[in-house]
């Protein structure tokens, strides 16, 4: 008896969405400014003595990593002035990313002004310098920023606490198969991304003599 070739093929293609639909929700949920907010609640925790100087910090930092940055996007995209959200089209982000860096670069100014702790200051200059670093490569080339943003909060927390956080490493390779998966990259682009993240964020808590918070870590 012949099989019946007319036969629609279900599985494959379900087993091709359950794949995008996984890149995708990894991608939506280590965003760049979700990464960068998560990461400065855990700093802002970390050094804050007392509520008050906690929202404070969080909130000096945040406004020009996080919130700032993604309400422009945001509006950028109401007005139809970019594609979409992850901004695909790469002389799109050109600009973009130029905005990126005065809003980081008015973070750093603040933090300092505020006179806020050393780990805050380094960790917003490694953000200030990979994002001019990222405006100027991407009028030749479109790195990844989620490899990037993924990157450099959890070499910042293994600066940090040490061992602690090393079994969340698994997610850099994660987010960056998602990119890749989805198109939006090539494996060069995200390893790049993750260079560039682990390496401004080493050269800035290096300079300002940032160790383990956690003795023996």
């Amino acid at each position: 008896m012949k099989p019946d070739l007319s036969a629609p093929v279900v599985l494959p293609i379900k087993n091709r969405r359950i794949w995008r639909d996984l890149a995708r929700i990894l991608s939506t949920i280590f965003n760049p400014f979700l990464t960068a907010l998560a990461l400065f609640v855990m700093l802002a925790h970390a050094v804050s003595h007392g509520t008050l100087a906690f929202w404070r910090l969080l909130f000096l930092s945040t406004c020009f990593t996080s919130i700032g940055p993604m309400l422009y996007i945001f509006r950028l995209y109401a007005i139809d002035r970019i594609s979409d959200l992850d901004m695909s089209v790469r002389h799109e982000r050109e600009a973009i990313f130029s905005a990126f860096a005065v809003f980081y670069s008015l973070g750093t100014l603040v933090l300092y002004l505020a006179h806020a702790p050393r780990v805050m200051f380094a960790a917003m200059l490694g953000y200030t310098l990979s994002t001019i670093l990222v405006q100027f490569i991407t009028r030749f080339w479109k790195i990844s920023t989620h490899a990037l943003g993924i990157t450099a909060p959890l070499v910042a927390l293994a600066v940090l606490y040490g061992r602690q956080p090393l079994p969340f490493f698994v997610l850099i390779p994660m987010v960056c198969w998602a990119r890749v998966y989805l198109r939006a990259h090539t494996v060069l682009q995200v390893l790049a991304g993750a260079a560039l993240g682990a390496g401004t964020t080493i050269l800035f808590f290096r300079l300002f003599h940032i160790h383990a918070l956690v003795p023996g870590a």
